[in-house]
């Protein structure tokens, strides 16, 4: 196999074109759905954007939806704008592939965009969260909007994703172990080999991570060092925000009650959208016939609640 120590092990897994069926159990466990044939995938992955250098981690159409993947070691509230320019891109590439004239004045119809970013740092998040463009605008009170779906894949979180796809699972232990081992040894490549071995044979991913240990090395090594120099940057960065905070802290001041009107109304949108992936959840959940037990654990929510939703999507609950 072609060396490509610059990938992400995320996306060695989960953007494969020789293990589409991970990517689809990945894509049915977000979205609910039930697809079964992997070969429905189509990779559109882009590979080196022009505009910036920026890249994104997986894309792929299948359907009538085109997901877009981000992996984030490190929280990122700017995703939404990342989002906005890979969208940007797969669009004109698509349009481009399947001749469709964008000036013309029939209206053509379009994959629509499922943008997730997966979230696995060290930094404690919640398990979902919704970002959204419009929060870089200060007053909200733009014509453009970008919803990004955060998600916690850290091993112990989201407990719903990880029981329907198993992929995810065993990655998010995987990740777990070596960040077990690394602090034991103190060496990362150590540290990936015992996980590795570590890891139980019933693991789906065991055999691949076995035949392409170097090339998993070698990316844990690259996102090891690109980290380190990210940590850098931000210690540089507060330095000079901190001088330039002594001199900006008054006026910061008199814009502080403006924030607080601004922050309570992103507050109540946050819960909106909170609310609406648990729904979501819930619903996968009791398609796949979920006892009712779990996915009171899962979800929190109160049994009254579920039966509710269960009533409203037509379907049975288990007891």
């Amino acid at each position: 196999m072609i060396s490509r120590h610059k990938d992400r092990l995320f996306k060695f897994i989960f953007g494969n074109p020789d293990k589409k069926e991970w990517t689809l159990s990945l894509y049915n466990a977000v979205n609910g759905s039930h697809y079964t044939n992997p070969e429905d995938i189509e990779f559109n992955t882009i590979e080196d954007a022009v505009y910036m250098g920026m890249k994104n981690d997986v894309s792929f159409i299948i359907m009538d939806d085109v997901s877009l993947w981000e992996h984030q070691s490190s929280y990122n509230p700017n995703m939404p704008v990342r989002f906005f320019i890979y969208a940007g891109q797969l669009y004109d590439k698509y349009m481009t592939a399947n001749n469709i004239y964008r000036y013309g004045t029939r209206l053509h119809r379009l994959p629509k965009p499922k943008c997730i970013c997966f979230y696995n740092g060290t930094d404690e998040q919640p398990e979902e969260k919704i970002l959204r463009l419009s929060e870089a605008f200060g007053d909200n009170d733009g014509d453009i909007e970008v919803r990004v779906r955060m998600l916690n894949i850290n091993y112990g979180r989201n407990k719903a994703l990880m029981y329907i796809c198993e992929p995810l699972n065993e990655y998010a232990w995987f990740v777990e172990a070596v960040r077990k081992h690394e602090k034991k040894l103190h060496d990362l490549e150590l540290a990936v080999d015992a996980a590795i071995d570590e890891m139980p044979d019933s693991f789906g991913i065991k055999k691949f991570l076995l035949s392409n240990k170097a090339e998993v090395k070698g990316m844990y090594l690259t996102e090891y060092d690109a980290e380190k120099e990210r940590k850098l940057a931000r210690e540089e960065a507060h330095e000079v925000g901190r001088a330039e905070g002594l001199v900006e802290g008054r006026a910061e001041g008199r814009a502080e009650g403006r924030a607080e009107g601004r922050a309570e109304g992103r507050a109540e949108g946050l819960a909106e959208g909170l609310a609406e992936e648990k729904h979501h959840v819930v619903s996968a959940m009791l398609q796949k016939n979920f006892p009712l037990s779990l996915i009171e654990e899962i979800s929190r929510l109160s049994r009254d609640a579920i039966l509710k939703i269960a009533d409203n999507i037509g379907v049975s609950v288990m007891p």
